[in-house]
């Protein structure tokens, strides 16, 4: 038996077009056979080489849609636990990289066994990978903040946050960007970066806060009187008040200012109630000094005026400058003279 030879596919050789000569049938081969009218060749590849390999590229196929299954299956079972019992944004975050992971694993078993080349393949994914990276820098960087973020935690969604010079509830964070709903329902999207490279405010994490009142009275007002009418616009809502070790309310002379004493009304109170918590206290300490009769001056300025008078003192006339005039006004001066020496006197 001869042994087989390897022909060119881009060189018609007439004895292959014939199929006088015993080769390796490839679809090169073929190819050009059928092109001088002989499908002797497409028939023999199609025979030899495209049906053998028809079975295992449908097992191949059928192991990646099984694989597709399975790696759903498993994602779904490790984040639903971390999405109830840790964190929604976690949960997520894991179920994607395991279910990427495995189906990167599948497809790369399937491709090894059907004879792909891997190692070249890896290489020229390396390549690309560093084109990339070079033309999505911060694409990337905000791939990795948001990375960090999941995997650290310093918000969650439902926490309200103030970042990059923004104030929002956090309705979704992603692996590239954050989305925030404002107060008054405007919908942001901060750029991870932006966020992991700045100060996070999260005013959302400890289950309470310090509500704070800062107020200003008059001089003329009794200190006692004061702080009389304040603990009792504070007490007020007594039952709002969480009490404990470095909790409850507090009324504290903070200092004396330029126009008035100054003083700071305190009560700690459930996060989910601050800015409620903060109008009320607000108003009814307004309410109390007013029902004492103490005021709460407001900034204002005094102008005197008082002229002074030097004796001997004589203060020079400024210097005017002269204005020349033009020669319009020369000719109007000139005929004005003229006619007045025309007219008779007044006796």
């Amino acid at each position: 038996m001869a042994e087989p030879t390897v022909v060119d596919p881009l060189v018609v050789d007439p004895s292959i077009a014939a199929g006088e000569t015993d080769v390796l049938v490839n679809f090169g081969d073929a190819a050009n056979a059928a092109v001088h009218g002989k499908f002797d060749l497409m028939g023999e590849w199609m025979m030899g080489t495209m049906l053998p390999n028809m079975v295992p590229a449908a097992v191949g196929l059928a192991l990646v849609f099984v694989g597709y299954f399975v790696a759903k299956y498993v994602s779904r079972v490790v984040s639903q636990p971390l999405r109830k019992r840790v964190d929604e944004t976690l949960g997520r975050f894991v179920g994607t990289v395991l279910f990427y992971t495995i189906m990167g694993g599948v497809i790369a078993s399937v491709a090894s066994k059907l004879g792909a080349p891997l190692g070249g393949l890896a290489a020229l994914l390396a390549a690309a990978g560093f084109a990339i990276g070079l033309a999505f820098q911060g694409t990337l960087s905000n791939f990795a903040a948001g990375v960090l973020m999941i995997v650290f935690r310093p918000f969650k969604v439902g926490d309200m946050i103030s970042v990059a010079g923004v104030t929002g509830k956090v309705n979704e964070i992603d692996l590239f960007n954050t989305t925030l709903d404002t107060t008054d329902n405007r919908r942001l999207i901060l750029p991870n970066s932006s966020i992991s490279g700045g100060t996070i405010e999260n005013m959302s994490y400890h289950p309470h806060r310090r509500v704070e009142v800062l107020v200003g009275v008059d001089y003329e007002a009794d200190l006692n009187a004061t702080r009389h009418a304040l603990q009792t616009a504070v007490d007020t809502f007594l039952a709002e008040t969480i009490q404990g070790a470095g909790r409850g309310s507090a009324v504290v002379l903070a200092g004396l200012g330029e126009s008035s004493v100054d003083w700071k009304v305190r009560m700690w109170v459930a996060t989910g109630d601050y800015w409620r918590m903060m109008e009320l206290l607000t108003g009814e300490v307004k309410q109390q000094l007013d029902a004492v009769g103490i005021k709460i001056p407001y900034p204002q300025m005094d102008v005197h005026l008082n002229r002074i008078d030097v004796a001997g003192d004589v203060m020079p006339a400024p210097n005017r400058p002269r204005v020349r005039p033009t020669r319009r006004d020369l000719m109007s001066e000139s005929t004005s003279t003229s006619g007045r020496s025309s007219l008779p006197y007044a006796s």
